[in-house]
């Protein structure tokens, strides 16, 4: 592995170690030119998975690209910031979301069904994450759509918290 501080090629594993529910290992890794120590993590990938997305209006053409977890985990960490949310939970919400992604059988997968899958995860962890989400991902552009979309949240944050 490649250090991140001086570019040298060569590493050494200090500690290696379960990490997000046993979905990943954490490698804790030391540069051997210049002494530098960084993590690495370590998860299984099933499966090729492109995402299609679509240009947003109707004559816009469709694109792929591949699966980029950390897409999800930057949108998750985003609507949780300052929420109080461990790190861990976080982390268990984007690995549950890649696997389900990478156990469908399909080598595509629509950008909306993983943002609806994120959606579904964020109502059961925490209703203002969710809330947040929502406003980005559903394009909210006034007021009236907060309130609306937020009366329909129900006790989300009470039975997260429990």
């Amino acid at each position: 592995m490649r250090c991140p501080f001086c570019a040298h090629d060569n590493t050494q594993v200090k500690d290696s170690r379960p990490a997000e529910d046993n979905t990943a290992i954490r490698r804790r890794r030391q540069c051997e030119n210049c002494g530098g120590r960084f993590s690495t993590f370590e998860r299984v990938q099933l499966r090729e998975v492109f995402v299609i997305k679509s240009g947003g209006s109707s004559d816009a053409p469709t694109r792929r690209e591949p699966f980029d977890r950390s897409k999800i985990d930057k949108s998750v960490s985003l609507a949780c910031r300052k929420r109080g949310i461990a790190q861990e939970r976080l982390d268990q919400l984007v690995s549950g979301i890649q696997r389900q992604i990478e156990t469908m059988g399909e080598s595509e997968i629509a950008s909306h069904a993983i943002g609806e899958m994120v959606m579904e995860g964020l109502r059961q962890l925490d209703s203002v994450a969710y809330i947040r989400f929502a406003s980005v991902y559903r394009d909210f552009s006034e007021a009236r759509d907060f309130e609306e979309f937020a009366s329909n949240v129900r006790d989300i944050g009470s039975r997260a918290h429990d």
